[in-house]
């Protein structure tokens, strides 16, 4: 048998195999692109396989909807962020240094990814419409924060009256409101971050 022959033949079923992580990056890159330029009710599964410069059907062959592409998307930004916040809770701050670098982590990857958090935040009911209930990024954060409050309490730099579960998620809800607030009248990120870890630190500290 020819040599060239047999480094030219190459079985059918392994082919399919090398080209679907590539295309699956074109897809989600794609659909980060138009999730945040156009928001999830704009954004249809054929504009993102044509922004991905693939066939429609190349969509389902790796979601098999537009809903189950965007809870990837969440959860990619919820990745990227988490990267960002785990370089930054060194071991031995205290509360307030410590909520100081988170939310200034927060508007880091806010501001080197335009646009991401925003899209990646939409309410509940956008997603739950179309499908079982999907757990959204704001309600996940609180949770984060609920035990960086439980944490600080146990350690007695917090009080510990609060309920931490309900803290928690008023504080994702703080964050978020001044931060659509502060993007609309174009407030210093600083101010931003100053206020509000000398706001939240202060709440939460014993009595």
């Amino acid at each position: 048998m020819n040599g060239s022959n047999i480094s030219e033949k190459v079985p059918e079923s392994s082919r399919p195999a090398r080209r679907k992580p590539e295309s699956l990056a074109k897809i989600k890159c794609a659909a980060r692109k138009l999730f945040v330029e156009r928001g999830y009710h704009a954004t249809r599964p054929q504009d993102i396989a044509r922004e991905a410069g693939l066939g429609h059907g190349t969509f389902y062959l790796h979601y098999p909807d537009k809903r189950a592409c965007f809870l990837a998307f969440v959860e990619g930004a919820r990745q990227e962020l988490d990267v960002h916040l785990r370089s930054v809770r060194t071991p031995g701050l205290s509360l307030e240094q410590l909520i100081g670098a988170t939310l200034g982590a927060i508007y880091d990857y806010s501001d080197s990814h335009p646009g991401v958090l925003r899209a990646a935040t939409t309410e509940e009911g956008v997603i739950d419409a179309e499908g079982e209930h999907a757990q959204s990024l704001l309600v996940r954060w609180g949770a984060e924060w609920t035990e960086l409050v439980r944490a600080a309490a146990a350690s007695g730099e917090a009080s510990s009256s609060f309920n931490a579960d309900i803290i928690g998620q008023a504080i994702v809800g703080a964050l978020d409101q001044t931060g659509r607030e502060a993007q609309r009248s174009g407030r210093c990120r600083d101010e931003l971050v100053k206020n509000l870890t000398s706001f939240l630190s202060r709440a939460l500290r014993p009595e």
